[in-house]
């Protein structure tokens, strides 16, 4: 699908500035609110950035792309601009996964405070070794628990099989006497539903959307961490680009990142809300899973597995590739929330 983006007879363009041409992946279809925003945004871009863009957008799903493999194509210039989850395209560089580590932000308010402290070292990071530019950084979601079983707390995660996608998701888990199993998305309805898998973890409008309350009665929102995505450009495409260009380019995408952060908010509550058969559901499918409420010694349970799990398991695969990562963490991170890599 193209999208030309910019309205014409609406702008107005300086007669020396030439129309450019940005192939784009986007976040993947299914996530219809995402996605209705973010085809809106490239739409508009002329628009709101006061350039002439002229857009080739595609989501994800549409052109077969593997999410770990997008930041790469933006370092090749495969493709220009690129929607990207941080987990999955960390496996490339374990540094980037130093912005939504498991645990260290349980809310809304702790996640905004970590990415506003790893912006800087994350984006010149990938600058050197992705040759690329971060246009936006926002949370998706809290990613919570969907389980069959009836548990109250984190204690109740011994001996359950629980599905998680990242190596410090399984070390928290293996820290709590559970087994992780590793399972794409699409994997999970099934898998709890033959017993391959005791609990899910994703966001609750991802598991809502999923069905996931269909085969997992009982909802637990401790958020242990929250999809950061990142929209990138190929820092060779950028540098091509005039100062009045990338000055229209960077309020566009700030205006973007404001919205899906506000979006988050917005789509967390109410997918819980639905999750859990509330009368304030609006947005999504209603069900009637059972809500569990986050105590304070499952709060204290989770910090305790960061400090003593998660944080030297990162540091260790972190710091193999690049010995600086855990110094420049505790600097601008730990400072931030108090926690300090040993």
């Amino acid at each position: 699908m193209t999208i030309a983006a910019g309205l014409a007879g609406c702008v107005a363009f300086p007669a020396a500035a030439e129309t450019v041409a940005l192939n784009v992946i986007g976040i993947v279809s299914t996530h219809e609110h995402h996605i209705a925003l973010e085809k809106e945004f490239y739409q508009s871009l002329s628009q709101k950035s006061g350039a002439d863009f002229k857009v080739n957008f595609n989501p994800l799903d549409v052109v077969s792309v593997n999410m770990q493999d997008t930041l790469r194509m933006a370092k090749n210039g495969s493709f220009d601009i690129v929607l990207s989850t941080i987990g999955p395209v960390a496996r490339d560089d374990p540094f980037l996964e130093g912005i939504d580590l498991i645990g260290v932000a349980p809310t809304l308010e702790d996640i905004k405070t970590v990415v506003e402290a790893y912006r800087k070292p994350f984006t010149d990071r990938v600058a050197a070794k992705f040759n690329a530019r971060v246009m936006t950084l926002w949370p998706f979601g809290p990613q919570v628990f969907y389980c069959k079983a009836g548990v109250k707390g984190l204690d109740d995660f011994k001996n359950l099989k629980v599905r998680v996608y990242t190596r410090t998701m399984a070390a928290l888990m293996q820290s709590l006497g559970a087994t992780p199993v590793t399972l794409q998305f699409a994997e999970v309805y099934p898998a709890l539903q033959r017993g391959v898998a005791d609990c899910g973890v994703t966001s609750p409008t991802s598991g809502n959307t999923g069905n996931w309350p269909e085969v997992a009665k009982t909802f637990f929102p401790l958020g242990i961490n929250w999809s950061v995505n990142a929209h990138f450009m190929n820092l060779d495409k950028w540098n091509k680009l005039t100062p009045a260009q990338q000055k229209g380019l960077d309020a566009a995408f700030k205006d973007l990142e404001n919205r899906y952060w506000a979006m988050t908010k917005e789509l967390t509550e109410d997918g819980t809300a639905c999750n859990t058969g509330q009368a304030s559901c609006k947005t999504y499918k209603k069900f009637d899973m059972t809500a569990v409420e986050v105590s304070d010694k499952d709060r204290a349970t989770l910090k305790k597995a960061v400090e003593e799990v998660i944080l030297p398991t990162w540091k260790q695969a972190c710091n193999a590739g690049y010995a600086e990562c855990s110094e420049i963490w505790n600097k601008s991170v730990g400072k931030a929330t108090g926690y300090t890599i040993r």
